[in-house]
């Protein structure tokens, strides 16, 4: 299996970047993964923007792969519950799963139509860097999970 994850614009601060290279090094024991970091929209027109960055994400995606839109309107998961997904699709041959995070204005209708799935990261509004650093972390403790790792403890 492959993990793709999509988002719109560079890691910029420092600390976070280190945080989420450390989990895809960490996660690259399971499991091949890679980042498509897409150009942020026009931000003299939000919504020309939105619109500009769902299509740039649409383009990136490949149409075999199952592809989840992080959304704060999506379904929330517990991290067994995540685990239990991720080893459903290993057990059912899914060969690649993407991960989109959208720009910070949201995304597009059309991308959003775009998506198998929705999740939902937290109740809680979280900069858009964090939620990168808390999705390959809680991927990386679904894997840990599903090894019996002591890490999830």
């Amino acid at each position: 299996m492959r993990l793709r994850f999509i988002w719109i614009g560079k890691t910029r601060d420092a600390r976070m970047r280190s945080l989420v290279d450390e989990y895809l090094t960490r996660l690259g024991r399971f499991v091949r993964c890679d980042v498509t970091e897409l150009r942020e929209g026009p931000v003299r027109d939000k919504r020309a923007g939105i619109e500009d960055e769902g299509k740039r994400i649409i383009g990136a995606l490949r149409s075999d792969a199952l592809t989840i839109l992080l959304d704060i309107g999506g379904s929330e998961l517990s991290s067994p519950q995540l685990a239990a997904e991720i080893e459903k699709w290993q057990n059912n041959g899914t060969k690649e799963i993407e991960f989109v995070v959208g720009g910070a204005d949201g995304v597009s209708a059309a991308m959003a139509e775009r998506a198998k799935l929705s999740w939902s990261l937290s109740r809680f509004t979280l900069t858009h860097e964090m939620a990168r650093v808390v999705l390959v972390e809680q991927i990386y403790r679904a894997f840990t999970i599903i090894h019996g790792l002591p890490y999830q403890k």
